[in-house]
């Protein structure tokens, strides 16, 4: 015979062992699934984020999940990927943040979080803290040279220009070679460049700044004799005649860090939920950037107006890692293509972020005494990373092993070892600080 119990039996010691008892059983149900069906009920912070690009192809994973609408699958229902005009524009835009104007965080240069955290390149030197949350792809940049100079045979090796440049100064011009931010990604690649061929970037030309859409148009009305940038651009200029690819940056460097997704630190802290909605719909994105069948539906997608203005012609090939170099040279391999997921291309690797600060410090950008692994320990969020892609499925065995990811190696033979910086510094010829 059942047991009956009345209900008028419950005295308050009964009632408080059962709320006990519920307490630890949801407090043992919330442990056994951490991040899941309870965080994702309560929802991020905030439904709105405004992201800044600029139109360069490896902003493609901001893009997409704006098209597919992954931002709304994680619950970011109103995010605006606003175009930026340069990156001083984007700089100035997270200075300001969305509250005033501006942007919550951007596709960026990767030491750039770093600049505007330290406050080295914003108005009044104003310190804005920020958090690089994943790395938005490897490779896929290049050093286009002007047409006119194509008999010098350039490539990866930059030395037969110290030649011509210097004849071409000898009788008066202005040699000018243009990146898109003083201390940038680009800048960095163009500096190793000139460098490795005996060539000074603050003595033997001048360097100027060009925003990434505006290269092409420059080069076609002669005012510069070299650039780097990202693409689309550099396919733009060979596919118009107007001069050539002399090398891919992953010609430079295998695999080497690009571009990045930092959100100001203020706005991560604040909606720490939301920045994990924004930082999972981009990763989702960059696997799908990243299929090699996506690659023309990409292509269609931000060559539109609205993102890149530009042909998908321009586009396509070098996603698909066809490079036609405009010189007679052409490869096909998709290992030298741009990366947005393979091989662990969106981790934000802290030995990557290092040797950027260090070739900063090689051209007195920045402080030699700069305490390198406290502000990469501010700046880097890659357990973000790591907590945002378990989200999305990535398993254990996928994940980056470390921090670090060794020993890098360039084209010209020369080691940058993540644990002797200053080694690596000291074995460069051509290098501002002593």
């Amino acid at each position: 015979m059942a047991t009956k119990i009345s209900r008028k039996g419950l005295g308050r010691r009964d009632i408080l062992k059962g709320a006990t008892a519920t307490a630890a059983l949801m407090a043992a149900v919330r442990t056994s699934f951490p991040g899941g069906a309870f965080a994702q009920a309560a929802g991020p912070e905030t439904n709105k984020v405004t992201l800044g690009f600029i139109a360069l192809t490896d902003s493609s994973p901001l893009i997409i999940a704006k098209e597919k609408k992954l931002f709304d699958k994680y619950g970011i229902t109103d995010a605006n990927v606003a175009k930026q005009a340069s990156w001083g524009t984007t700089r100035d835009n997270v200075v300001l943040g969305s509250g005033s104007g501006g942007i919550d965080g951007a596709h960026i240069l990767t030491p750039k979080p770093y600049q505007i955290t330290l406050g080295l390149t914003t108005p009044e030197n104003k310190p804005v803290p920020m958090y690089i949350l994943s790395r938005l792809n490897t490779n896929g940049q290049a050093i286009s040279v002007a047409k006119e100079l194509m008999p010098t045979g350039a490539t990866v090796d930059a030395k037969p220009l110290k030649e011509a440049f210097a004849k071409m100064k000898a009788g008066g011009k202005d040699v000018k070679v243009a990146m898109t931010f003083r201390g940038g990604t680009h800048d960095m690649w163009i500096r190793y460049w000139l460098a490795a061929g005996g060539i000074d970037p603050d003595k033997d030309v001048s360097t100027i700044v060009v925003p990434p859409p505006q290269m092409v148009a420059n080069m076609k009305v002669g005012s510069m004799e070299a650039f780097c940038v990202g693409e689309p651009w550099n396919e733009q200029l060979v596919n118009q005649g107007i001069g050539y690819s002399a090398c891919t940056t992953g010609d430079l460097w295998k695999d080497h860090p690009e571009k990045s997704l930092a959100l100001r630190a203020d706005w991560v802290d604040k909606n720490p939920k939301a920045a994990q909605a924004v930082l999972q719909a981009v990763l989702e994105a960059a696997q799908w950037c990243d299929k090699l069948e996506n690659a023309k539906e990409l292509s269609e997608i931000i060559g539109k107006r609205q993102w890149f203005n530009c042909p998908p012609a321009d586009i396509i090939n070098r996603i698909e890692g066809k490079v036609n170099y405009g010189d007679g040279r052409k490869i096909d391999n998709r290992d030298l293509s741009m990366k947005f997921w393979r091989d662990h291309a969106s981790y934000p690797f802290q030995s990557h972020e290092l040797w950027f600060l260090t070739e900063n410090q090689r051209w007195g950008m920045m402080a030699q005494d700069l305490d390198t692994k406290a502000i990469i320990a501010k700046v880097n969020r890659e357990d973000l990373w790591r907590a945002a892609a378990k989200a999305i499925g990535v398993a254990d065995k996928d994940m980056p092993a470390g921090t670090s990811r060794g020993k890098e190696t360039f084209f010209d033979g020369k080691v940058f070892d993540p644990a002797d910086p200053k080694a690596y510094l000291a074995s460069l010829q051509i290098r501002k600080v002593a």
